[in-house]
């Protein structure tokens, strides 16, 4: 019997040897995804005597093995025995962080960090600040990388004279030989900054990242742009002025378009945290000038900061300085800034409010909407909402109403589309007259799109409509147009009357499928494609829930729904069949 219980207990080490050692990188993998499971099997004392020992010298396989393994290891607590035991982890996950492969370190150092969230001091100061250690004067830069991304985790648990090697480790690290080290130092410098009381962010972390701010390689400066945002945080608005304006300003005219461009990205988070006094009167002119930089990815990027940053300064101040660039942006050369342009300019509506959104802005949007390239086109499109909430419906038909019934026919059917789902915002604010007069025709002529899913969505905008207008004026004006397409010769009118019937029925009352919608339905019963003969099966489908809710319609599902469907159930094309049985089931049961 002992004999047994022994083998019993080897079985889960004994198949993951097996499956580790196959040749199918898949069964490697699933192996590794298993370990959970595994170390279940085996009970936290054989999971901390055999299974992380010899997952420590496994560390030779594919890096997609490598990466998974180091991502089980960040959740594996639980199965060495909890917190307690915690320490054990870090051997095997040390070891991931030392790899060739970027993301395999990366995804280490992350699951060492969740560890480290609940280490005990004493861990901390026997097991992680010995591991910080070996990694940041590794001989490969790998290693060193690595390091730098492990300080801030268990910072605040170490001792006062452990925190003060820390800091001093993390700077020989911010002034490595090699670029990576020092990049790796700069992507960190914020986060580790938090962890730390504010004196000594002054004191030791502001040189750091004046330094880092001022590296050779751009690729260095680029990730310092966050650590100022991380700092500036920190500190009071009067200290972010002191410590950090110098470096703000050289980093906004940095030679390297990549440093601009992370600035430009960053810039209202940096006008955020840097405070009104310096936002007035630095960062305004300095905006301006991304606005207006060589490289069209800075200006794309600061195109997206346009309303965010005008919460910060005033109205003259954006009438004067600001909306000149956004002028200039409109007609740009590059597509991709008019289009991030167009995504935000229409918050500026609610910051300017109406008299200079209707001044300053209507012709911007007008010259959007009228632009070559699709994307800003729809981009104007999908924002109009916030500038109908200034300036009201009214303003807004009278300047741009030609210019979204031009973009309706747009030979790009996305912005096609975009108009449609922007219909029954318009029809609810223009009413039911004015609708009628400038919009029906065209709602209708949707219908008829060689695009289906423009054709689908003019369906859904029909049954929208009722739900905006009400089922009396459905009925009277576009029910009898969706029907009559129901006899025309194309069989995609004929299917398009069959998707507006079924997407109406719902926003319809029974009266009306009863009066209007049923005798076209069961007219193409008989058509002579089965495409439509199964879309009709469907209709019935819906009908059926409706035509219930009234006894008076009721009647109806025996004396024209069920035979219909009982002949289509007779239907020589299976599909027909199928769908003829599925709505009997339904409505019948």
């Amino acid at each position: 019997m002992n004999t047994e219980d022994t083998d019993d207990s080897l079985y889960p080490i004994a198949v993951l040897l097996d499956e580790l050692r196959a040749d199918d990188v898949n069964f490697r993998l699933n192996a590794i995804r298993r370990l959970s499971t595994i170390a279940l099997a085996l009970g936290v004392q054989r999971t901390r005597d055999e299974l992380i020992p010899f997952l420590d010298e496994s560390i030779d396989d594919e890096d997609e093995v490598l990466l998974a393994l180091a991502e089980e290891l960040g959740n594996f607590v639980e199965y060495v025995g909890g917190k307690e035991y915690a320490h054990i982890i870090l051997g095997p996950l040390e070891n991931l962080a030392t790899v060739e492969e970027t993301l395999v370190r990366e995804k280490a150092v992350e699951s060492l960090n969740k560890v480290a969230a609940i280490l005990s001091q004493q861990q901390i100061e026997e097991c992680y600040i010995p591991l910080i250690k070996r990694l940041g004067s590794g001989e490969w830069f790998t290693n060193r990388t690595s390091a730098c991304g492990l300080y801030a985790a268990g910072y605040q648990m170490a001792t006062p004279a452990s925190q003060d090697e820390l800091r001093s480790m993390f700077k020989q690290l911010s002034l490595d030989d090699t670029p990576m080290v020092r990049r790796a130092a700069g992507a960190n410098l914020g986060k580790f900054a938090k962890k730390i009381p504010k004196e000594q962010v002054i004191s030791d972390i502001i040189p750091l990242f004046s330094k880092l701010a001022q590296d050779e390689q751009d690729s260095v400066r680029l990730l310092t742009v966050e650590d100022l945002v991380a700092i500036a945080e920190i500190l009071t608005k009067e200290e972010s002025k002191i410590y950090l304006l110098q470096t703000l300003r050289s980093m906004v005219s940095d030679k390297s378009w990549r440093v601009r461009y992370m600035i430009a990205e960053n810039f209202v988070k940096i006008a955020k945290a840097v405070g009104d006094e310096v936002t007035r009167e630095d960062l305004v002119l300095a905006f301006v000038n991304l606005l207006k930089d060589n490289e069209a990815e800075v200006r794309t990027a600061a195109s997206g900061q346009v309303p965010g940053f005008a919460q910060y300064i005033d109205k003259q101040t954006i009438l004067s300085h600001i909306l000149p660039c956004v002028k200039d942006l409109v007609t740009d050369t590059s597509q991709y800034v008019r289009a991030s342009l167009a995504t935000q300019i229409s918050g500026l509506a609610p910051i300017l409010g109406k008299e200079a959104t209707t001044e300053h802005l209507l012709p911007l949007f007008l010259q959007l909407l009228k632009d070559e390239y699709p994307d800003v086109r729809l981009n104007i499109i999908s924002k109009l909402e916030q500038v109908n909430e200034v300036i009201g419906i009214e303003l807004l038909s009278q300047n741009l109403l030609p210019a979204i019934v031009e973009l309706a026919e747009d030979k790009q059917w996305r912005v096609r589309l975009a108009i449609i789902d922007y219909i029954p915002l318009l029809a609810s604010q223009l009413g039911v007259t004015f609708f009628d007069e400038k919009l029906g025709n065209l709602c209708m002529s949707w219908l008829g799109d060689n695009v289906y899913s423009i054709r689908e969505a003019a369906t859904v905008n029909l049954k929208k409509l009722t739900e905006v207008f009400g089922v009396e004026w459905a009925k009277s004006t576009i029910i009898p147009k969706v029907l009559a397409m129901g006899s025309h010769p194309n069989y995609l009118y004929r299917m398009t009357t069959i998707f507006a019937i079924t997407t109406m029925a719902p926003a319809v009352t029974p009266e009306v499928i009863r009066d209007h919608i049923l005798p076209t339905v069961n007219t193409l019963v008989s058509d002579p494609i089965p495409n439509i003969r199964f879309n009709v099966a469907k209709s019935y489908e819906v009908l059926i829930p409706v035509l219930k809710q009234n006894p008076e319609t009721g009647v109806l599902l025996e004396t024209q729904v069920k035979p219909a469907l009982d002949k289509l159930r007779e239907d020589s094309d299976a599909d027909v069949k199928y769908f003829a049985e599925k709505a009997l089931l339904a409505g019948y049961q």
